[in-house]
């Protein structure tokens, strides 16, 4: 069956950086775009970005753009978002997923405070 292992989330500082990783399995991973989205405390999913199955496609929300950067390598089938200069605002945990899918992995928790 389809899983997400989401990893790399932890508690840093704002202006600090993190990298999370996604290894998918149960599908073919190369074939399919992938998502990351993010739930803060109490609020809903919120997408923060798309890339394509070759990776030459990719898409932030505007509140992302210019700190993260969203890869994949598919020798691996692994997802990657390197977080830089992290807000207090971007606590949240994050989710990865095949895009427009509605199956996640358990998430990884991310909190940016000082």
């Amino acid at each position: 069956q389809v899983q997400f292992v989401e990893s790399g989330g932890g508690l840093v500082q704002p202006g600090g950086s993190l990298r999370l990783s996604c290894a998918a399995s149960g599908f073919t991973f190369s074939s399919y775009a992938m998502s990351w989205v993010r739930q803060a405390p109490g609020k809903g999913l919120e997408w923060v970005s798309d890339i394509n199955p070759s990776g030459r496609s990719i898409y932030y929300a505007d509140f992302v753009k210019g700190r993260f950067t969203i890869s994949r390598d598919n020798a691996k089938n692994t997802l990657y978002l390197q977080m830089n200069s992290l807000k207090p605002e971007d606590t949240a945990v994050y989710y990865c997923g095949k895009k427009g899918g509605s199956t996640w992995g358990q998430g990884t928790q991310v909190t940016v405070s000082s």
